[in-house]
């Protein structure tokens, strides 16, 4: 939140037990660091404690991190609960890969192997197509079957 806004939107209160959990996470140091951040995060803006209710601005100094951070892990907190809070977000965008490690070792071997007849060496074209004609993926572009190649440090040229 910015100076000077007022009331805030998202206001966190932890129950005494949520408060204990967070405390051990915190002094353990055994947990990912994001974590551990976000657990402070919330410790320091619990309004039901006396070392809370720290201001959004006095956090971002003390801890390091930014104003947005502070103000999604408050309200992932009120919205989502304590492990929302907690732990990363899924992405919900991503787009699943179409090649999965079985289907980099056929392509590598494809690759690897002599180029088909009437041709110098395999393109990426005619590995995309390969990859079709043997029921791999469905489909996929030379930019995907490029990707592949360059992940696994095979260079066709």
């Amino acid at each position: 939140m910015a100076k000077g806004m007022g009331m805030k939107k998202y206001r966190v209160t932890l129950t005494d037990e949520e408060r204990m959990f967070l405390k051990g996470l915190v002094s353990s140091g055994k947990t990912a660091a994001r974590k551990i951040t976000h657990a402070r995060i919330l410790l320091l803006t619990d309004e039901n404690s006396e070392a809370g209710n720290y201001t959004d601005e006095s956090i971002v100094k003390a801890l390091q991190v930014g104003v947005v951070t502070v103000s999604r892990i408050r309200q992932r907190f009120v919205e989502q609960g304590l492990e929302s809070a907690l732990n990363r977000q899924v992405q919900k965008n991503r787009k699943q890969k179409k090649l999965d490690g079985e289907a980099e070792a056929f392509l590598m071997a494809t690759a690897c192997s002599a180029a088909p007849e009437g041709r110098k060496s395999w393109t990426l074209k005619l590995l995309a197509d390969r990859l079709v004609e043997y029921e791999i993926v469905d489909s996929i572009s030379t930019e995907s079957v490029r990707k592949a190649l360059k992940k696994m440090n095979l260079n066709l040229g």
